[in-house]
C-alpha cells in the first residue's frame, strides 16, 4: 500500500511545487509507481508536468465537489510510472463550496483510499495557505514533507506549519507524522544559507532533516516553463542530481 506524503509549507515561494514535481518524477524514475495530486488552484504542478491546465475537462475539483471517482480523473503515465491528478483554477471556488459539505476534511482521504494500493508513493502538492484543501491533504497523508527555503524568515514560517500539524494530529489525523524537512534554494556562496541550515538543525533536533540539500540552480528554474521535471529537462544538472538523492532517501525510509 502506498505511502501518502503531503508536500506542505504555509509560506509561499519555498520550492514546494518544485519539490513535489521533481521528487515524484525521480521516485518514478527509480521504479516506484507514483501518483502526484495537484491540490493547489494555481495548477503549477499540473503545468510543470506538461499538462495544459486550461483544457482539462475534469480535475481535483471534481473529486472534492462532483462526487467523481478519483480513478476516472487520474491521468496515467504522464511520465513512465508517474500518474497525475490535475488541478486548475476551478479548484479556487472549492473553498467556499466545501463549507457546507458534511465531513469536508475527509474527502481526499476517502478518495485516495480507492487507489492507495496501486501505488508505492502518493504525493500531494498543497496550497501555500491553511485552507480546507490543505486540511484535506494533511488529513489524508501519512507524513508531511516540508520544503524549507534557506532564507531569513524560514523558521517563522516553519513554526506556523508545525502548529498546524499538531492541530491536525489532535483533531483529524492522529497518525500524521513529519516525513522530514528538506532545505531548498541553497546558495553555497552565501553565509546566510549555511546559517539557516545550522539554526534549523539546532532548533529541531528531534525532527528528521534530510541530508540532501537542493541548490539554487538555473536549470531547475527553467524546467517548469518547458513542462518537464528536471530529471527529463536536464538529467545531469545539479538540480536533477539533488532530487535523485532526495528520492533515494525517501525510498530508504519506507
Amino acid at each position: 500500500m502506498g505511502r501518502v506524503i503531503a508536500v506542505a509549507n504555509q509560506k509561499g515561494g519555498v520550492g514546494k511545487t518544485t519539490t513535489a514535481v521533481n521528487l515524484s518524477a525521480c521516485l518514478a524514475e527509480a521504479g516506484q509507481k507514483t501518483l502526484i495530486i495537484d491540490s493547489d488552484p494555481q495548477g503549477n504542478t499540473t503545468q510543470g508536468l506538461g499538462v495544459d491546465k486550461t483544457s482539462l475537462q475534469h480535475t481535483t475539483y471534481d473529486v472534492f465537489l462532483q462526487n467523481r471517482k478519483i480513478y476516472d480523473i487520474i491521468g496515467e503515465d504522464v511520465y513512465p510510472d508517474l500518474d497525475l491528478l490535475p488541478a486548475n483554477i476551478d479548484l479556487a471556488g472549492a473553498e467556499i463550496e466545501l463549507i457546507q459539505v458534511p465531513d469536508n476534511s475527509y474527502i481526499l482521504k476517502k478518495a485516495i483510499a480507492e487507489v492507495k494500493d496501486q501505488y508505492d508513493f502518493i504525493l500531494i502538492d498543497c496550497p501555500p495557505s491553511l485552507s480546507l484543501l490543505t486540511i484535506n491533504a494533511l488529513t489524508a497523508a501519512d507524513t508531511v514533507l516540508v520544503p524549507l527555503q534557506c532564507e531569513f524568515y524560514a523558521l517563522e514560517g516553519l513554526s506556523q506549519l508545525m502548529y498546524t500539524i499538531r492541530l491536525i494530529q489532535n483533531k483529524l489525523n492522529p497518525e500524521l507524522s513529519i516525513e522530514g524537512i528538506v532545505f531548498t534554494m541553497y546558495d553555497a556562496r552565501t553565509n546566510l544559507s549555511l546559517e539557516v541550515v545550522e539554526e534549523v538543525k539546532n532548533e529541531l533536533k528531534d525532527t528528521n532533516i534530510y541530508q540532501t540539500i537542493i541548490p539554487r540552480n538555473v536549470r531547475l528554474s527553467e524546467a517548469p516553463s518547458y513542462g518537464q521535471p528536471i530529471a527529463v529537462y536536464d538529467p545531469n544538472s545539479k538540480g536533477a542530481v539533488a532530487y535523485r538523492e532526495l528520492a533515494r532517501e525517501v525510498i530508504a525510509r519506507r
